[in-house]
């Protein structure tokens, strides 16, 4: 097989960080090649070189054996270079066909022709088997079926070369499985496929080979029919990775979080989001609530943390009822959130990081003095939370957030909502984008503050991570909680037919 790509010697520093320090990479045709590291190891600023955003310090970049000199993402669309980012770049008031077409509109008669671009849209998602609403504004839309436009994106601009960024980050088992399996059509068909991922068990069922990057360098390429999960993540982490949570029986308490009948009518249809909901979360238990993308579960957390209003019922926090209390208010009765969308929701990206780490204290007594900020108080409490939870980053707490790779934005977050030491703890894919190593940490922090007496509520696609973190497992479908299981008494197949409504109601064995 021979190469359509190579990358040798790709070096670039950013102020404080060599991100890539002299990566060479091949990409073979019809393969599906994984780049797997650990948050910060360089794995987006490689891809970033080879898609035009960003401009290598040295190295080359060879196309079917001839050099390029790839000016920006537009000009490596047209050498048939296509990805897919882990923090897509859409729209949100335009359409999907609109984003599709965004810089390579037909016009015809000086105006933009949308129904042969429908069209093909179309076309391109009933062969691939998408099942993309070519109409549909992308604020109206999943983030999973949003994943979904910018392979849309990619296969509009007739790429030969398609990088995924974290592609499952934001998916289903469900979802995972059809992406497999496009992503096996797309090399069927001839073309080659760059996978970046931290999950080992994507990269064993469906990558050709892998190359492991660590701290800015290339650690080696291996044939993934000649390797294996543990050898995988010791390449990456440098130790051996224990993949299941070590916890003890919980030491349930009184009840935290009670969410008596809530109700939420949808903005844009006559159905309710959600209908009837009814749940109860106790000091000293994990309770993860499951479910296909798009059911509810978002909707539940933001009327919780009060990120939307409208929602009837009654929410109460340790006997307080927070229903109608704003987003500041229900924090300070003791909620942490960690919230689904980071860049959304969790960071100001162009604040410092130490900035970022005190956006829920900033106005208490420990960080100003007279109405003015401490400044030395808050870069103490960075350098102390920077070093407890391992955030890297090229200046510390003065490093622009914005800078930083994903899986370190993810940790600042659990940093500043752990260390505030709530009676409940919400998160939402708390793990979303993080590395076998990082993972493993984040879940025995989130034990630990469970075995403190804390309350944690968890919303999570993967569902490996709900089955190990889990003291109990709520599954909702379509905005109803259809199943309170036990784990230890359940099935993956279980839930499943849960979160697909083919069964529902709670089995008294379950708990």
């Amino acid at each position: 097989m021979h190469s359509v790509l190579k990358m040798q010697n790709i070096t670039k520093s950013f102020p404080g960080i060599k991100a890539n320090d002299n990566i060479s990479f091949e990409l073979r045709k019809s393969e599906v090649h994984a780049i797997l590291g650990e948050n910060g190891a360089g794995k987006s600023t490689l891809m970033n070189i080879l898609f035009g955003i960003y401009k290598p310090d040295f190295g080359d970049i060879l196309l079917n054996g001839e050099v390029v000199k790839i000016k920006g993402p537009n000009h490596a669309n047209q050498l048939g270079i296509g990805m897919v980012h882990q923090h897509f770049k859409l729209v949100k008031n335009f359409t999907v066909t609109e984003n599709i077409i965004l810089g390579i509109e037909e016009v015809k008669n000086g105006v933009v022709d949308l129904s042969a671009s429908r069209k093909r849209i179309v076309d391109l998602s009933e062969k691939y088997n998408l099942n993309v609403d070519p109409d549909a504004v992308i604020s109206d839309i999943t983030v999973g079926m949003q994943q979904r436009v910018e392979i849309l994106k990619m296969l509009y601009r007739d790429a030969d070369i398609l990088i995924f960024d974290e592609p499952t980050a934001v998916l289903t088992p469900q979802q995972i499985n059809d992406l497999m399996l496009i992503i096996e059509k797309f090399t069927k068909e001839g073309k080659s496929v760059i996978l970046i991922t931290h999950k080992l068990d994507e990269i064993m069922s469906v990558a050709d080979r892998c190359t492991v990057l660590k701290t800015g360098k290339s650690i080696g390429t291996v044939d993934i029919n000649k390797t294996n999960k543990d050898e995988l993540s010791k390449m990456m982490v440098g130790r051996e990775v224990n993949f299941k949570v070590k916890k003890g029986l919980p030491n349930i308490g009184d009840i935290v979080l009670k969410v008596d009948n809530l109700n939420l009518k949808s903005a844009t249809s006559s159905k309710n989001i959600l209908k009837n909901v009814n749940f109860e979360v106790r000091a000293g238990e994990v309770v993860t609530i499951a479910g296909i993308d798009g059911n509810g579960q978002s909707e539940l957390i933001y009327s919780i943390t009060g990120l939307i209003q409208g929602a009837t019922g009654n929410i109460f926090v340790s006997g307080t009822d927070i229903s109608n209390m704003k987003v500041r208010n229900r924090t300070l009765t003791g909620i942490s959130h960690i919230p689904e969308d980071r860049h959304k929701h969790g960071l100001v990206l162009d604040y410092s990081l130490e900035q970022n780490l005190v956006l829920q204290e900033y106005f208490n007594t420990k960080y100003q003095k007279k109405g003015v900020l401490d400044f030395d108080e808050i870069t103490k409490n960075a350098e102390e939370l920077i070093e407890l939870f391992d955030i890297r980053s090229g200046r510390g707490p003065r490093s622009i957030v914005r800078s930083m790779s994903g899986g370190n934005q993810q940790k600042a977050i659990l940093a500043r909502e752990i260390a505030r030491s709530p009676d409940l703890l919400i998160a939402v894919q708390p793990t979303r984008g993080l590395d076998a190593g990082a993972i493993e940490y984040i879940h025995e922090k989130i034990i630990q503050e469970r075995d403190k007496g804390k309350s944690i509520l968890i919303s999570s696609l993967e569902l490996d991570e709900v089955m190990n973190i889990s003291d109990r497992i709520l599954v909702m479908f379509e905005g109803e909680i259809v199943a309170d299981l036990n784990p230890d008494k359940t099935t993956y197949e279980e839930i499943g037919l849960f979160m697909s409504g083919s069964k529902r109601g709670v089995s008294n064995d379950q708990k």
